[in-house]
Order: C-alpha cells, then sequence, then structure tokens
C-alpha cells in the first residue's frame, strides 16, 4: 500500500491528522469500491454471483458511512453543512447552499 494520502511529510504531521488523512484515504477507497460493484452487477448474467456482488456493495456503502461519520464528528462545520444537504427534500443545490450558510455559521 502505499501512503500517498500524506501530502506533506508524515513525520511532521500529528497523530490526528494523520489518522484524519487515513480515514479519507479509507472514504475515497470505498466510494471506488462501490463504484466498481456497480459496474459488475451491472453486467453481472449469474444471480448468484450478483447477490453476492450486490451484498458486497452493501458492505461498502456501510463502511463509507462510517468513515464519514468519523470525519463528520471531528469536523463540526461539515455537519453542519451535510445537515442542511443530507436526507432533505427539494433542490439539492439549493440544499447545498443552506449547507454552504450553515457551515459558515457554525
Amino acid at each position: 500500500m502505499g501512503f500517498d494520502q500524506y501530502h506533506e511529510p508524515p513525520e511532521e504531521l500529528d497523530a490526528e491528522t494523520r489518522t484524519f488523512a487515513r480515514m479519507v484515504a479509507s472514504l475515497t477507497e470505498e466510494a471506488e469500491a462501490i463504484g466498481w460493484y456497480e459496474q459488475r452487477i451491472a453486467l453481472e448474467p449469474d444471480k448468484q454471483a450478483k447477490a453476492i456482488m450486490a451484498n458486497a456493495q452493501e458492505e461498502e456503502f456501510k463502511h463509507f458511512g462510517m468513515d464519514l461519520e468519523f470525519l463528520l464528528r471531528r469536523k463540526p462545520k461539515w455537519r453542519a453543512a451535510l445537515e442542511q444537504i443530507l436526507f432533505s427534500e427539494g433542490d439539492i443545490v439549493e440544499a447545498g447552499e443552506r449547507g454552504e450558510k450553515a457551515e459558515e455559521d457554525a
């Protein structure tokens, strides 16, 4: 495994920042896996194989959610923004604008 999640010398970063970088890398990897499974599922003709892949994709999605929650617990401004966007009704771009405002106010 490479250590390209660091853009600064790791030895100069405190432990909290290194953990944060690892979780961001994990979030990215989970998102990639979700996308890869989506493509595989779309093309797989065997029903059992497709079901196994769908199950694996659901696990990756849960991991994505856990990674995101970890990060949001450490960045209250991010949480404030996403509370305006996620699980909301209506226009997503407008929700994003409300999220920006909430982040500024947090």
